[in-house]
Formats: structure tokens, C-alpha cells, sequence
């Protein structure tokens, strides 16, 4: 796989649900792209949450118009406070 073929993606939400499921959003810096990953609560306790992850860029989605600047400003601010395997 090459550099192109990867996007770096940063943490920029992280949701909880009432049947034991984690979702974590990462987004591109421009908050254009996202790629949501779920896990179970079990299993996150056996793995780290790191601030960014290199994703496929064909797995990404385009964001919605009303997150846009919301996952760009987060992940902006994750990628200035955090190298990319910090878990968080």
C-alpha cells in the first residue's frame, strides 16, 4: 500500500451507547472525511485508543455539512497536542 493510498485520520468524537458499544470518529484535519470504527467496551479494554489512525483512503465518508467544521477543529487540535500513537 503507498502514502496515497492512505489517509491520517485524528480522534474527534467518541460515543457510548446502552448496549455496550463504542463508537470512535476520526476525521481528516479539513473535516471533509471520516471514518467511524466500533468496538465493544470489552474489547477497547484490551486496546489502545490512539489520537490518529492511517485509514484506506476509499474506507473514509464525506462528512455532513453540519460536522464539517466541528471534526476539523477537533482533529486540528489533536493533531497540534498529540503525536498520532498518543492513546487518548
Amino acid at each position: 500500500m503507498t502514502d496515497e493510498e492512505t489517509v491520517r485520520v485524528w480522534l474527534v468524537e467518541r460515543e457510548y451507547n446502552t448496549k455496550g458499544m463504542i463508537s470512535l470518529v476520526y476525521a481528516t484535519t479539513d473535516g471533509t472525511r471520516y471514518l467511524r470504527k466500533q468496538f465493544s467496551e470489552q474489547m477497547l479494554t484490551k486496546k489502545d485508543v490512539t489520537a490518529a489512525v492511517d485509514a484506506e483512503a476509499d474506507r473514509l465518508e464525506p462528512a455532513h455539512d453540519d460536522d464539517r467544521d466541528r471534526f476539523a477543529a477537533e482533529a486540528q487540535r489533536m493533531a497540534d497536542q498529540h503525536d498520532p500513537e498518543d492513546p487518548v
